[in-house]
C-alpha cells in the first residue's frame, strides 16, 4: 500500500528536518522518559561519539550530562504519571555545533514548582567552582529527597561537569503552568 502525502506536510517536515540539520541537532524525542529510553539514548549517543573519534573527557561529560537531563524530564517534569509509577514527559535534543555539544530539554513546570526550580538554577548560575564543590558536599551528606526523589544535586552536577552557567527559560503555557527550557553546552 502506498503511503499518500498531503504536499503541505511534506513541506513541512522538509523544514524542519533542513532547521534542525541547520541548527547541529541529531536526536530529538518527545515523549516519556523512561529508564529504557535513558539506555536507550545514551547507547545512540556513545556510539556516535565513538564513530567521530571524540575525545575521552569530552565523551564522559556528555554522558554524565545528558544522564542528569534525561532524570531530571523522567523525575521532575509535571506533565507526567508520576504519581501511578509513570514518568515524566517532555522534549530531549542533544546536537553539535563547531567545537561544542548541546542538550536541550523542554517539560511542563507548575507555576508553584517554577519558583523553587528558578531559584535553584540561579544560586548554581551565582557560585564559584569553589561554592559549587561545597554545595555539592551539604547535599551529598545531607541533602534531603525531594517528593519526586531528587536531592538536588543535577543542575549542580552538571554546573561543575560543564563549567558553564546554565541557560533556561520559562514560557507561560496557561495560568497554572510554564514550558521549562533549559540548554547545557559542552565543550
Amino acid at each position: 500500500m502506498k503511503l499518500k502525502l498531503d504536499v503541505n506536510f511534506i513541506k513541512s517536515v522538509t523544514t524542519v528536518f533542513n532547521e534542525l540539520n541547520t541548527m547541529g541537532i541529531n536526536l530529538v524525542y518527545l515523549g516519556e522518559f523512561t529508564h529504557d529510553i535513558t539506555k536507550q539514548f545514551t547507547s545512540f549517543t556513545e556510539s556516535n561519539l565513538d564513530k567521530k573519534k571524540e575525545e575521552k573527557n569530552i565523551k564522559k561529560k556528555v554522558y554524565h550530562v545528558m544522564v542528569e537531563t534525561l532524570q531530571n524530564l523522567g523525575r521532575h517534569s509535571d506533565d507526567s504519571d508520576l504519581d501511578q509509577g509513570g514518568s515524566g514527559k517532555g522534549l530531549f535534543m542533544i546536537g553539535q555545533k563547531e567545537e561544542s555539544y548541546f542538550i536541550i530539554t523542554a517539560n511542563k513546570v507548575s507555576v508553584d514548582n517554577k519558583v523553587d526550580l528558578e531559584q535553584a538554577v540561579n544560586e548554581v548560575n551565582r557560585s564559584s567552582p569553589e561554592e559549587l564543590k561545597e554545595m555539592y558536599k551539604k547535599q551529598i551528606k545531607g541533602g534531603d529527597l525531594s517528593d519526586k526523589g531528587g536531592a538536588g544535586l543535577g543542575l549542580i552536577d552538571i554546573a561543575r561537569k560543564t563549567g558553564k552557567k546554565l541557560e533556561y527559560q520559562f514560557l507561560p503555557l496557561d495560568d497554572e503552568n510554564y514550558f521549562f527550557i533549559f540548554k547545557v553546552e559542552i565543550n
